[in-house]
């Protein structure tokens, strides 16, 4: 039900999240009747006089509450009113008695006073200069959120911009929208080029101003980033911004080259191929990985150690037995300054990083483990006995500041860093590695270039091995003990484009394919695996030791449906706490989707819910059995998990995993990523879905091209960059 104009006052703040500006709080309105309201109410105090609109809603603890939509204070319209109000608390410098003073003084006329006279104050016994400034400042801010409030809600636009907007620019926010609605979305997090673009549109602001066309541009190219890619070719840049902001294609060339001017694109020519246009900052991540790995390959090497006595002494004091590419591989690494190891499950990726910490280990030399995830670290940990570090870690992040301590200026002190899971690598991410790791210290970056490339843009991993200028080994031997899982053999087999072998009449098998053409048939089952088939044969936990894989989040086979499925059937009924569209139980798998510095907790962590403060809406959430409260304004980035994307499980390991796949998946159906969905399981993978998904994923080779420049510029394939001229490229 839509509450419309509900005129009442504060009676209480039961919570108020200054950073969010959400807010719970007992309001009473004039028939003295008294209810709950929950929503943006930044700067509300206890006394005001609001007018809400927005939906009543049944919350499981404290009963009928309204979530506000939209809001606007009041001003108290008698002197009792306005002494309650001046001496509430909410301007600094004024108590009650001096509130007393100015209403005698200036009577209705008083909030007048403040808003265009206010050093008319100084008459008033008990304020001086420095009171006065106090009081400057305090209503100021009062007043530039309730203007911002107003201006952008009457506008159609979510409380939570205005807050948001407020604590970007202060009491200018209005004027600084008014001017160029745009910056919202370049300069405050979480506003995007539609909302911004909507509120232009709004404020008469015209479809083809220099600002939009600009705007457009730059989101274009984000977005872009966001699919992977680190540039766009120019015509491509141009054609799709002519689509999302409806003009003509012609009208953008100037647009481009004053975005260029201003510093936020870069233009690279290419030879035999029209330019590249870059975000700056990508341009300048990717020249920098580059200028490294030319200085790394190009430098004169000598061996760590003598070589063939270090493989002898491994081979002994390991009891195993090298592969041909394993000692090349160990070779490379103890010699050269820069080598990629690359190779599939079972071909002896752990055992080459383990035999590299106990030889250089054994002579004393210190060796760094990094990983781009805390799973993925965390792996490589209990894989080779030796500590184990995210690369952010390693390369020290300070959270406040956004900024790496370890740099070209202070380096990394070792003398080997290895990172495993290089194919998640991003351009980004890369930069900060390749600068902070010095000439002397030998790199190693081992991966599987099979597997879907890094969720950031860039494909690092693979450019480097078609750069054709770096030390690659590609391990490709699978090892006897790994021959006998049919996992580690389908994996292969569908990196090869064979369909995977599946026998299930074999009940020691760790692989099987379910076919059930109908989609809803299909979910069930996956359920019904997740929840009871496989826990109840294999006696593994549902929650924690299986996890359901999907291409999507959408649809009957989607995550975000088969979650409300699974958690359902697997975390009892009882108080929750909802937030957006996800409902959060005591016990639920969540992963936080975001990496969160001040908290701790990074893109990909994998946690249960292990309470509920529904006073302070906020969860309790254990990440590796060290407990996290989650304040609402941080939930945005926590989703239910016990189905997750094929993408957001790159750098984990499931005991079994129960992956749906699905002619409604077709536009994800790729080699790449069903490779990527059968190397996730250790013990136990089951495919259920149908036929034919299988085969078009599996004959698929056809990855979506991520434009990069990084294997020509290590190649040298590439001059300097340019400018873009005024009237386009």
């Amino acid at each position: 039900m839509t509450a419309s104009q509900i005129e009442a006052t504060v009676s209480r703040i039961l919570y108020a999240d200054d950073q969010s500006g959400w807010c719970a709080v007992r309001m009473t309105n004039d028939e003295r009747r008294e209810f709950a309201a929950t929503g943006i109410l930044l700067g509300i105090r206890e006394g005001d006089v609001l007018r809400l609109s927005g939906r009543w809603v049944d919350h499981p603890r404290f009963g009928e509450q309204l979530e506000v939509a939209s809001w606007v204070e009041v001003a108290p319209s008698t002197l009792d009113g306005i002494r309650r109000f001046l001496g509430g608390g909410r301007i600094k410098g004024i108590g009650p008695a001096i509130a007393a003073r100015i209403v005698e003084a200036f009577g209705l006329d008083t909030l007048d006073v403040l808003d265009h006279a206010p050093e008319r104050l100084l008459e008033i016994r008990g304020i001086g200069p420095a009171t006065l400034a106090k009081v400057r400042s305090s209503w100021g801010r009062h007043r530039g959120i309730q203007q911002v409030m107003v201006f952008l809600t009457g506008h159609g636009i979510a409380p939570g911009v205005a807050v948001k907007a407020f604590a970007k620019y202060g009491a200018a926010a209005v004027d600084v929208i008014r001017g160029n609605p745009y910056r919202l979305a370049d300069e405050v997090f979480g506003v995007g080029f539609r909302t911004a673009d909507r509120i232009a549109s709004r404020i008469g602001i015209p479809a083809d101003s220099p600002q939009r066309l600009q705007a457009g541009l730059v989101f274009v190219l984000a977005e872009a980033t966001g699919q992977g890619h680190v540039f766009l070719p120019a015509s491509r840049l141009l054609d799709d911004a002519a689509a999302l902001l409806e003009v003509d294609r012609e009208a953008l060339g100037p647009a481009l080259g004053a975005v260029e001017q201003r510093g936020l694109v870069v233009s690279v020519p290419r030879p035999a191929d029209e330019p590249a246009v870059f975000e700056k900052r990508l341009e300048m991540a990717e020249a920098t990985v580059a200028a490294a790995v030319r200085e790394r390959v190009r430098a004169p090497s000598e061996p760590a150690v003598d070589i063939g006595r270090a493989l002898e002494w491994y081979r002994v004091d390991a009891g195993i037995e090298l592969g041909r590419r394993q000692r090349e591989a160990l070779a490379a690494a103890l010699a050269e300054h820069l080598v990629v190891v690359t190779g599939g499950p079972g071909t002896g990726k752990t055992t080459l990083v383990r035999g590299l910490t106990r030889i250089l280990g054994e002579r004393g030399t210190e060796v760094a483990l990094a990983a781009p995830t805390g799973r993925a670290a965390k792996r490589l940990e209990q894989a080779t006995g030796s500590p184990a570090r995210t690369i952010h870690r390693l390369l020290e992040f300070n959270p406040r500041e956004g900024v790496f301590a370890r740099t070209r200026e202070r380096p990394v002190e070792a003398d080997m860093v290895v990172v495993d899971e290089a194919s998640m690598l991003d351009i980004a991410l890369a930069a900060h590695l390749f600068e902070a790791v010095p000439p002397h210290c030998r790199l190693v970056l081992v991966g599987d270039a099979d597997q879907l490339p890094s969720v950031g843009p860039g494909n690092v991993l693979g450019d480097l091995i078609a750069s054709g200028s770096v030390p690659v080994v590609r391990l490709d031997q699978i090892f006897r003990q790994a021959e006998a899982s049919r996992i580690v053999v389908n994996a292969h087999r569908v990196n090869a484009g064979l369909m995977p072998i599946s026998d299930g009449g074999d009940p020691e098998a760790d692989f099987f394919f379910v076919a059930r053409d109908d989609p809803a048939e299909a979910a069930d089952l996956a359920v019904d695996l997740a929840c009871r088939r496989i826990p109840g044969r294999y006696r593994l936990d549902p929650v924690t030791e299986i996890q359901v894989l999907s291409p999507m989040h959408r649809g009957e086979l989607g995550v975000r449906r088969l979650n409300q499925r699974l958690q359902a059937e697997l975390t009892p009924p009882g108080p929750e706490l909802a937030h957006g569209h996800a409902r959060f139980r005591v016990g639920d798998k969540v992963m936080q989707v975001r990496n969160n510095y001040d908290l701790e907790i990074f893109n990909g962590d994998i946690g249960r819910v292990e309470g509920i403060d529904h006073d302070e809406e906020e969860l309790v959430v254990l990440f590796d059995d060290r407990p996290v409260r989650v304040p609402h304004g941080d939930l945005d980035d926590l989703v239910p998990a016990y189905a997750c994307t094929i993408h957001k499980s790159q750098g984990s390991e499931y005991r079994a995993v129960v992956i749906v796949l699905h002619h409604q998946h077709h536009l994800m159906l790729e080699r790449n990523l069903l490779y990527t969905a059968v190397t996730r399981g250790r013990e136990l993978v089951v495919v259920v879905g149908s036929r034919r998904a299988l085969y078009r994923a599996v004959s698929n080779a056809s990855q979506r091209r991520r434009f990069t420049l990084l294997a020509d510029r290590v190649a040298g394939r590439l001059e300097p960059p340019v400018a873009i001229g005024r009237g386009g490229p």
